[in-house]
Parts: C-alpha cells; structure tokens; sequence
C-alpha cells in the first residue's frame, strides 16, 4: 500500500478538486446537516467545545456517536470544529469520510473551504493491523511531535469506524481481541493527557460475532449518543452520560436537508 495514503496528511489536497465540483455534490443521498436551534445538534458540540476550551480538561474525554450516517455526520463536525480554529485529526477506519461536506459547511458557513480544510488532518486505515498502528503509534507521535499534549484546547482526534477494520473475519479472534485492547489503551492515554476524542461509529454489525466490540466500545465511552433515522430528520438520543457535561436531554433533532441540484 501507499505509504503516502496510509499516513496522515492535510485535507488542504482536496481544495483544487472540490473547488471544480461547483455543485459540491456529496455522495449518496447529498445529506447536509444543520445544528443550529435550541437543543440541537449543534448545541451539543457547542457545549463540548465550551468544556475543551477552559482551563480544566474536557469531562468527559471520550465521547461516542453511533447510528446510522456516523460517516456524513463526522465528516459535518470536522468542519463544525474547523470553523471553530480547532485543529482536527481523522483517522478513517471505515473509509466513509467525506471532504465535500466539510466543503459544503464551509460555503453555508461564508467561510473560505481552504481555511477548513487546512485546518484538517486525515488517514486512512484499512486493516485491524494499520488501525492499531495508527492509533498505537503514529497518531500518539502526531499528537507528541506537534505538541498537542500541551494545547489540547485546540487540537481535536475523530476516530471514525474505529470497530470496522476488526470486522474482518480473515483475521483470527487471537488477534483481534489483543489488538482491539491495544487500541483502546493508546486511546485512554490520550484522553487521559487531555486530548478531547469523539468516535463516531456504524452498527455495521449484521450476524457478526464479533458485536462484543460495540459493547466494548460502549463500556469505553465516557458519553454516548445514538443516532438515527427518522423520516426526514435524524434524532440524537443520550444514552450514556458522565460527570454531568451535557446535560441529559432525549429526542433531540439533528435537522437536515438535501441540497438542490444546480
């Protein structure tokens, strides 16, 4: 594989081809999502950045968003937290994230997309084995090299589809479990130097036997929302909470459109 593709590296590389799609066209279904009344999405994050961004560490450190379009809605925050000025690094398990809504949240924010996009570190990761190598090592020597351990206020990890790389039944359940722990405690490390995470996760688990990782990741949560479908809206539910930084709301809506074609 490309080393090149297997490492992180600038979303700022997607400026010149998403500046030629003038339609900004997504894939799917165009899903664009919008945070902005009382109770909603966006007040969420509004009060997770609100935490991350005193004096005192984010409470809680590892946050979960699992359900249905977990990809679009990561791919929507990145943007969310950019135009913020947080620094964001993606690591991709399940190769659903989309720079086109990142690009899309950028124009209906009137925000220049490259001031996003800059601002957005991504990898890829296709295998258990690379997964735990990027969380293990290279993500753990991005954070240490750029010093993000000492301004963790602005410096922001999404791991998208953590579970999905261990989905692969090719790869034994000897080596599975050990390296899925591994992750996990390479992820509580850094939660632990204040580095905010947010997982975002598809319950692609359909007849697996391997469904013990979602309940793993569940128990490893500090917070958890579910999301899901509604008709035309999708609904965010609390399901688990902690220390009292979100309050516990239920039914609380993510509204969203499609765009027009153009």
């Amino acid at each position: 594989m490309d080393e090149e593709r297997f490492d992180f590296e600038n979303l700022k590389v997607y400026q010149k081809a998403l500046a030629m799609d003038s339609n900004l066209r997504t894939p799917n279904s165009e899903l664009r999502t919008i945070f902005l009344r009382k109770n909603s999405f966006d007040e969420v994050l509004s009060q997770l950045t609100r935490a991350g961004l005193s004096t005192q560490p984010i409470t809680p450190q590892k946050v979960l968003f699992w359900g249905e379009r977990a990809g679009e809605i990561s791919s929507y925050v990145a943007g969310w937290l950019a135009g913020k000025e947080i620094e964001v690094i993606v690591l991709d398990g399940a190769n659903c994230f989309d720079p086109y809504m990142v690009s899309s949240f950028a124009r209906k924010a009137w925000i220049p997309p490259e001031k996003l996009l800059k601002r957005i570190r991504i990898a890829r990761a296709f295998t258990c084995h690379q997964m735990a190598m990027m969380v293990g090592e290279r993500l753990s020597n991005l954070l240490s090299h750029e010093g993000a351990t000492n301004r963790s206020e602005n410096r922001w990890v999404i791991l998208l589809g953590l579970i999905t790389p261990f989905m692969d039944e090719d790869v034994s359940e000897r080596e599975v479990r050990p390296l899925f722990e591994k992750s996990l405690k390479k992820i509580e490390e850094m939660a632990l130097k204040g580095i905010p995470l947010l997982l975002f996760q598809t319950p692609n688990f359909s007849g697996s036997k391997r469904v013990y990782l979602l309940r793993r990741l569940f128990q490893f949560s500090n917070l958890i929302w579910k999301i899901s479908l509604e008709g035309q809206e999708s609904r965010v539910v609390l399901e688990k909470s902690a220390d009292s930084v979100i309050p516990v709301q239920t039914g609380i809506q993510i509204h969203r459109f499609l765009l027009s074609q153009e």
